[in-house]
């Protein structure tokens, strides 16, 4: 049966975010999580819509890609298929075709598994090694120890707290309490929680939020950011050990996250907090 690329529409969104929960498994190379799409819900249900591509064959979705951005595609397959030929084929045909609607003409970029042949195929076609990532791992197995600080999870109410402190901890952020509410409604944010640090004034330090893909499953942190005014303190620690307790309450096997790997203070803070560092990752660009 032929492949088929499509654009799931609204509706659809259930169907992609589920074939990436089954695609998680212990051991995977970081790859795309449903996670990834219930942060980009923040900007609403339509504008994830329109950002997501999938690949099926036979009705059966085979790869989830997401435009994160007009010039980056963030793409992943089902594992048992990350060696197929015609699929990887199909992959790179349209993602190197302006016009079939995936990715524009110019300098553009495409993140996918390390694993995977469109990674042989995108060399081949000339496609650049970008910049390093490092993802980062923290077994789950046993309890997590005590941040130290007090965190709080984030309801609708506190939607307000958490965005300031996203806004004070990236810069250009414009995350606001409507953005919250909005990544809150996506499917995805079913099994996610948001959490704030507070110092011992009771003012907000840090936040992230944590992804589950279901028990046993790897869980993602996207984003984690501490204050601009309240770094070096320890609340990166804090609020990242919070994060993986929290994953482990949500039954996930372990927790994930990737940075860039010029971003030592990043790395060196998920390293205080327990996470393992795995080889780095990068994607890959070209420029015409």
């Amino acid at each position: 049966m032929a492949i088929e690329m499509g654009r799931p529409g609204v509706d659809g969104l259930s169907g992609a975010v589920s074939a990436l929960r089954e695609w998680q498994y212990e051991g995977a190379p970081p790859h795309l999580h449903p996670g990834d799409l219930g942060w980009f819900w923040r900007s609403g249900a339509k504008a994830t819509a329109a950002a997501v591509r999938t690949w099926s064959r036979g009705g059966r979705i085979l790869a989830v890609g997401l435009l994160d951005g007009p010039d980056l595609l963030r793409l992943t397959t089902a594992p048992e298929v990350r060696r197929d030929e015609e699929l990887a084929r199909r992959l790179l045909e349209d993602a190197t075709d302006p016009g079939r609607g995936v990715l524009p003409a110019g300098r553009v970029n495409i993140e996918s598994p390390a694993d995977a042949l469109i990674q042989d195929l995108l060399a081949g076609d000339g496609w650049q090694a970008d910049e390093p990532w490092t993802p980062l791992r923290r077994d789950l197995t046993e309890p997590v120890s005590d941040p130290g600080t007090r965190i709080e999870a984030v309801g609708a109410e506190g939607a307000h707290v958490y965005a300031a402190v996203h806004r004070a901890a990236f810069d250009g952020s414009r995350f606001t309490h409507e953005r919250w509410r909005a990544m809150a409604a996506g499917s995805p944010y079913a099994d996610a929680r948001c959490l704030v640090a507070y110092d011992d004034r009771g003012d907000a330090v840090a936040a992230v939020t944590v992804w589950s893909a279901g028990p046993g499953r790897p869980g993602l942190l996207e984003p984690m950011g501490v204050h601009g005014e309240h770094r070096r303190h320890g609340y990166g620690k804090a609020i990242s050990l919070a994060a993986a307790a929290a994953l482990r309450e949500l039954g996930s096997s372990t927790a994930l996250v990737c940075t860039p790997s010029s971003n030592l203070g990043a790395v060196a803070t998920y390293i205080s907090a327990g996470f393992r560092p795995r080889p780095e990752v990068r994607d890959h660009y070209r420029t015409s």
